[in-house]
């Protein structure tokens, strides 16, 4: 077909080009085989070079084939056309320019360049989306390869970088669309399919989801700055409007992309309004439908987030358009909208030179953010919080809202979401950081200045008023200012007639000038009614007087009363003036005209002062109320300082750091609040904690190192006052990390030293500090005390009178840190440090010890059981040295004795001092103590090291070709020979324990009368601190031997139950909790008198026994039975800590399996028992707790039915009550309710009761809120037969027989609860109570069967499912003592020697 005859049309498939689609269309005449392609390719590159474009014309049907035969033909071919493409494109828009200029072009040429354009444009597009189809799909396909090996299978592919090739094309066809080739079509008007067709590509080629990639930048850029021309030239706003709609709605990654073309289009192509078009596109969205539709709702969020961010401006003027979609369901709609005010208010509304109409607009934005702060939505309400701390850390939020949004901010902290309470954590730090008051925000300093400054300003008020002359307002300009009002009450009195009006009556012995006086400070008060009312009861009443008597009655009464008035005003004003004026004249003023004049710069200042005093008020009254708030802030925000979300409490931390630094007093309570969390298992945690106290105390101020030195001890040393043994230990840890990475400064450690020797002017508390710090750091590096032994030495431990024994204290502490406490490891060959016995150290800690031990210090007894531990740590032979001063402390107890012995006095009765027996007992439980650690610690590390070694050098001197036999061997791969080594030496220390350390060869064995002689009569040794210590003796001898220990366990339980002694139930609290670890079988029978401390009437011992009982059941040394419920009562105790205590054991207790889902049937029992549980708002508040940890949906099926069976046993109606509480708090589910649903008989009749009835309407409505269609129809017939059997109650009298008779049917045997209340200890059990227990029976009789004889394995069972009172009772029989125990520990081998 000739070009002269034909007209190509732009095809939208390209089937169409197949086949004529109309007259002179073009049509594709053969569609060319795979083979003849290279031939017909060149051909055409032949024509070319002779004809130009034009030869497109003529070869079209080539390209047409190469492009129909795309996925078939060679690489080589695809990148050759597209190459050749590009040359005849190229050229043609360089052609073009001359030919559109050409005015003679005739119809015929102008065709044939409109066909050649049209079909060039055709054939390179549709190659480029060729080659982009294939490159995406092979990418899909390659996800799994590297970025390296998928470039290169590309390459291998194409035979080039395709994404390297996309962007000199689409700078083509933008070069062509910028010429002016709208003159080749007719009329000038370019047909919308070419504009489609170069506008698609562009959509097309951003639909793969690697056009977002950083390294496609120039890509992005080159579409969009195509599409730019295709917007500005060819009226493509609406088409590519819709078009961004949709693939905003469909594709995820584009988003960004999108953006960025807008903003482009926006600002250099001056297309403002299609950010208009599309924000009322998204506006006319239907929020319902946005809520369906997810992925369309997040693309037009992150759009329209990041679009406010570009252009800000622009896009201010739609945002009336997108209000309705914060009231939309889908909450990232909300979060983009508001997200898009808060970059308004930071980059367009920000700053104090706003208009009115600004200001207004910026106001509302703050108050829909501030309102959203209460949203539904926990997202959108921690958005909020975010937005306000973008606003704050850009000081764009105006000074009035600071009150308000911190309010917001603290109020957030109480927020049922985590993620809300660490933004609002972020914003109150935020506020702290950019505060406009002041570096140091301390309310208690801030409250002095502000009522000064208070006082002052109403002083000057005060001043202000009554240094105020009338004159200062000029009597005619005030009379001009009232007239209008004036007039129009006159008018009003005098047309319309007086209802019950009281008009002013004048008094009898009144002058007219009093009256005058009268009228003119109505008329100054604005009081005109009263004032014209006086005036005409005046004009009655003095008609000869001056000026009532010059009334002319042929001039109107309005004018009359009008000039009446004005004189009386005026002539008042004038005759004060002239007295003010006098009295304010200075000589040679005689004028008081000119007095305005002269005190107006006067008058001026005191007014500005007066401003100045009212703005310094109002900035401390909001500096302090600023300060209130944080204060009020910093109690919630310690309370989550151990939450176990790790981001929540790094922001705390966060926090705490920074209120310290702006001086806020009780963010040193926070401070100290996060050093137990250096013990955290979690990293991030630990690491803020470390970066916490490098910020606060590792850089202080200073003009040289040793100042900053001096400030650091200074703040160390501060945080050490009234610190507790924890806070001391969280301490050291911190110090010793820093140690050990070098962050301490040398000049630290040298001014530690000057300041421990004295050498430096300091009181002896610092000096004590200094020794406590070096011994921290010791931890880390050992030699900073290892050098200096002697020193310390003679610091603290030399003769002194007084004798400092805190300082000495703190010297064996610090000495103790430079070897490792711990059981030496077996990979260490070299020996333990240890010093001679002879050394000074320990001649000076035993003089010390002996001499101290006949003095009544207090101090003496923490420092002689710290001497101990010492000696024992580094002592070669350390239990001669203690027997020494065990023989010496002794002795000279005797002596004393035998000084008070008197010959007057009875013989037989020789007295002792309390103090020096204590003393005694003290010492003995100390060294017996250290003896056994020394025993299973070093002595035992030393033989296992010395075995490996001796292993070792046999394994060396072997010879090689020894045979060895088969059997040995085994063994030894095993592991055998290592273990039952082990074994010998672990029995070895266990006999010596047993048989020899309470020996009577032994030296502690001579106290074991006088501990248990102390400990058996309490009334002859009444001294409460004799007892505690004598108790705390028996405990740590009852560690050594098995066999004492369960010799003397009834009488420490029954010193437990029945002492009247708080500190001494306490002690031996701690003590039994030890024996439990050491010698389980034995203290496993009296395990209840152990749970029966938790309702102890003393906090102390409650507290003790929830500590003990806690490390005891957690550690799975103490069998967990139904008086765990004595642990949950502690979950409402009255002293928060011991509720925090039990809280933190059930949390952990959550953690290990189905620990609380087993306890929990029988904790609800017992609480809920009207004979021993709690009462039934407490009972709410434990079970809230507990049921919050029932999270897997078995466990609340299985809970649901087992509940619901229990309302047939139940007895009272608390108890119906207790467990439809119980019921209502648990996790539903479909499965939950259907469980329910099965049970419903069970619970049927009890629901006339409202609160019953209410608790199941609770579950329903739970099961609503996240309810599927298909699930709402089991919960409407489940809420149905509710309110039936609610309505009706019972249906017939014989439906009640018929459950009464099925009650009585149910077992009768039920447990009674062992839960007490806490009783005095005058009602606690008698002597006969504590009997000691035998080995419990392992056969049960149960009622109605016979006896049973085999033995069934243990297994956990519920108190409701297995009755018997004689298990729960609190005291141990002899049937219920176990015959046989088995042991927690592995037994060894060996049996202890008889």
């Amino acid at each position: 077909m000739s070009p002269q005859l034909y007209d190509f049309h732009l095809p939208l498939t390209p089937e169409e080009l197949l086949k004529s689609g109309g007259v002179n269309h073009y049509v594709v005449q053969e569609v060319l085989s795979i083979r003849n392609l290279p031939s017909q390719l060149k051909a055409f590159q032949a024509a070319f070079r002779a004809q130009g474009p034009l030869a497109m014309l003529e070869h079209f049907d080539t390209v047409y084939s190469i492009l129909h035969h795309f996925r078939s033909i060679d690489p080589g071919l695809k990148e050759d056309t597209l190459e050749f493409l590009i040359k005849v494109v190229s050229r043609h828009s360089q052609e073009l320019p001359a030919i559109l200029d050409n005015a003679a072009l005739n119809v015929s040429d102008r065709s044939i360049h409109l066909n050649t354009l049209k079909m060039n444009c055709y054939a390179l597009i549709r190659l480029l989306e060729s080659f982009e189809t294939m490159t995406s799909q092979t990418s899909l396909m390659d996800l799994d390869l590297g970025g390296k090996v998928k470039k290169a299978r590309a390459k291998a592919t194409h035979g080039f970088d395709w994404e390297e090739e996309r962007q000199p094309i689409l700078q083509l066809l933008t070069q062509l669309l910028q010429l002016d080739i709208r003159h080749l079509w007719n009329h000038s008007i370019i047909e919308e399919e070419f504009v489609s067709l170069v506008t698609g590509c562009c959509y097309r080629l951003l639909e793969n989801p690697t056009i977002s990639h950083q390294k496609n930048r120039p890509t992005r850029e080159a579409i969009a700055r195509l599409l730019g021309v295709a917007l500005t030239r060819y009226n493509h706003m609406l088409s590519a409007t819709v078009k961004i709609i949709q693939m905003l709605q469909h594709f995820e990654h584009l988003a960004p992309v999108l953006v960025a073309a807008v903003s482009l289009w926006a600002t250099e192509y001056g297309m403002k309004s299609i950010v208009g078009e599309i924000i009322r596109e998204i506006g006319q969205k239907c929020p319902q439908e946005l809520s369906r539709d997810t992925s369309g709702a997040k693309g037009f969020a992150a759009f329209l987030t990041e679009l406010a961010e570009r252009v800000p401006a622009i896009l201010m003027s739609s945002m009336c358009i997108l209000l309705d979609h914060l009231d939309g369901e889908n909450y990232v709609m909300r979060n983009a909208v508001l997200a898009a005010m808060a970059e308004m208010v930071l980059q367009v509304l920000n700053g104090d030179q706003l208009e009115e109409a600004a200001r207004d607009t910026r106001d509302q934005f703050l108050d829909t953010l501030q309102a959203h702060g209460h949203d539904v939505n926990s997202f959108v309400r921690s958005r909020v919080l975010q937005l306000f701390t973008r606003i704050v850390q850009r000081k764009a939020l105006p000074l009035t809202r600071f009150q308000a949004v911190v309010a917001l901010a603290v109020g957030r902290l109480a927020d049922k979401s985590v993620l809300v309470c660490k933004y609002a954590i972020q914003l109150l730090a935020s506020f702290l950081t950019n505060n406009p008051f002041s570096c140091k925000l301390s309310d208690t300093d801030l409250a002095g200045p502000l009522q000064k400054e208070t006082q002052k300003l109403q002083e000057m008020r005060a001043k202000r008023q009554t240094a105020a002359v009338p004159a200062v307002l000029d009597p005619e300009e005030e009379w001009e200012a009232m007239l209008p009002e004036l007039k129009s009450t006159l008018q009003q009195l005098l047309t319309l007639p007086q209802e019950e009006e009281i008009p002013e009556k004048i008094a009898t012995p009144e002058t007219a000038e009093a009256v005058k006086e009268h009228i003119r400070q109505l008329l100054a008060k604005a009081s005109y009614k009263q004032a014209i009312i006086l005036t005409q009861e005046a004009i009655g009443h003095f008609q000869e007087s001056e000026p009532f008597s010059h009334m002319d009655p042929e001039e109107p009464e309005e004018s009359s009363f009008l000039n009446l008035l004005g004189t009386i005003f005026k002539a008042a004003s004038t005759q004060k003036n002239p007295q003010g004026s006098a009295e304010n004249m200075g000589p040679g003023q005689t004028d008081g005209k000119d007095k305005p004049n002269v005190s107006e710069p006067e008058r001026s200042q005191g007014k500005d002062e007066l401003v100045k005093q009212e703005m310094l008020v109002q900035y401390l009254q909001d500096a302090y109320s600023f300060s209130l708030k944080i204060t009020e802030a910093i109690g919630i925000i310690s309370k989550m300082m151990y939450e176990n979300t790790t981001t929540v409490v790094q922001e705390v931390i966060e926090f705490f750091v920074m209120a310290f630094q702006f001086g806020v007093p009780q963010a040193l309570f926070g401070v100290r609040r996060m050093l137990p969390l250096i013990w955290s298992k979690e990293p991030g945690v630990r690491e803020a904690v470390l970066n916490a106290y490098r910020q606060l105390y590792l850089n202080p101020k200073g003009d040289s190192a040793r100042a900053k030195a001096h400030a650091l001890i200074q703040n160390f040393s501060l945080l050490l006052v009234d610190a507790s043994l924890g806070t001391i230990q969280c301490l050291e840890e911190i110090l010793c990390e820093f140690v050990q990475k070098d962050e301490l400064k040398p000049a630290v450690t040298q001014l530690l030293w000057e300041r421990a020797t004295e050498k430096v002017p300091c009181s002896a508390l610092e000096c004590c500090s200094s020794v406590m710090l070096l011994g921290m750091m010791a931890r880390g590096k050992p030699e900073i005390v290892g050098s200096n032994l002697d020193t310390l030495v003679s610091i603290g431990l030399e003769e002194k009178f007084p004798q400092d024994y805190r300082l000495a204290q703190q010297v064996c502490h610090a000495i103790g840190n430079i070897s490792d406490r711990r059981k030496p490891s077996l990979d260490k060959r070299h020996p333990p440090f240890r010093l001679p016995q002879e050394h000074r150290l320990f001649e000076r800690l035993q003089e010390m010890v002996t001499k101290g031990f006949v003095h009544p210090d207090p101090l003496w007894i923490p420092f002689k059981e710290v001497a101990v531990t010492l000696i024992y740590q580094l002592a070669e032979g350390p239990e001669g040295i203690c027997a020494q001063i065990l023989q010496r402390c002794a002795k000279q107890a005797l002596e004393k004795l035998e000084e008070k012995s008197t010959p007057q006095e009875d013989p037989k009765t020789p007295m002792l001092s309390a103090f020096l027996l204590m003393n005694l007992l003290s010492l003995a439980g100390d060294v017996a103590l250290q003896q056994l650690i020394h025993l299973e610690q070093a002595v035992s590390g030393e033989l296992c090291r010395r075995r490996v070694l001796q292993e070792e050098h046999e394994h060396k001197t072997r010879e090689p070709k020894e045979n060895v036999s088969t059997e040995t061997t085994m063994e030894e791969e095993m592991g055998l020979v290592g273990a039952t080594a082990d074994d010998t030496e672990a029995e070895l220390i266990r006999s010596i324990c047993e048989m020899e350390l309470l020996d009577g060869k032994q030296i502690l064995a001579a106290f074991v009368p006088l501990v248990l002689n102390v400990c058996n009569n309490p009334g002859l040794y009444s001294n409460p601190e004799l007892c505690a210590a004598a108790s705390l003796a028996l405990g740590k001898f009852c560690m050594i031997s098995a066999t004492f220990c369960d010799s003397q366990l009834r009488l420490l339980f029954t010193m437990l139950e029945k002492s009247s002694l708080p500190i001494l139930r306490s002690n031996i609290m701690i003590a039994t909790g030890d024996l439990a670890i050491r010698f389980p079988n034995l203290v496993d029978p009296w395990t209840p008198h152990l749970y029966a401390r938790l309702r102890d009437p003393a906090q102390q011992v409650r507290k003790t026994a929830a500590l003990v009982m806690t490390h005891l059941i957690l550690k799975d040394m103490v069998k967990v039975k139904g008086q765990v419920s004595e642990m949950a009562v502690l979950l409402i105790d009255p002293v928060p800590q011991i509720a925090a205590l039990a809280k933190n054991f059930f949390n952990e207790l959550s953690h290990k399996g189905n620990a609380i889902y087993n306890l929990l049937p029988d904790i609800i029992s017992r609480l809920s028992d009207p004979e021993g549980g709690v009462e039934e708002k407490p009972f709410h508040t434990i079970m809230k707790q507990l049921l919050s940890y029932i999270t897997k949906d078995k466990q609340t099926e299985s809970l649901v039915e087992k509940l619901c069976q229990r309302f047939r046993i139940a007895r009272t109606e608390r108890q119906y009550r207790d467990l439809a509480y119980c019921v209502s708090q648990l996790p539903f589910t479909e499965r939950g309710l259907c469980k329910m649903l099965d049970n419903f008989d069970c619970f049927r009749d009890k629901l006339s009761d409202e609160s019953i009835f209410n608790a199941f309407l609770s579950v329903v409505s739970k099961l609503r809120r996240g309810a599927k269609p298909e699930g709402k129809a089991i919960i409407d017939e489940f809420e149905q037969k509710l309110r039936a059997c609610h309505t009706r109650g019972l249906d017939t009298i014989e439906e009640l027989e018929i459950g009464q008779g099925s009650s009585q049917k149910t077992p009768s045997a039920k447990k009674q609860s062992t839960v007490s209340r806490p009783q005095h200890l005058a009602s606690a059990a008698s002597d006969n109570d504590f009997v000691t227990p035998e080995p419990r029976r392992t056969t049960r009789r149960h009622p109605n069967t016979k006896q049973r004889t085999t033995k069934k394995k243990p297994r956990i069972v519920f108190s409701s499912d297995e009755s018997s009172e004689e298990e729960l009772s609190a005291e141990m029989t002899e049937d219920e003592t176990p015959k046989k125990t088995t042991p927690i520990h592995r037994a060894s081998t060996r049996r202890h020697r008889s």
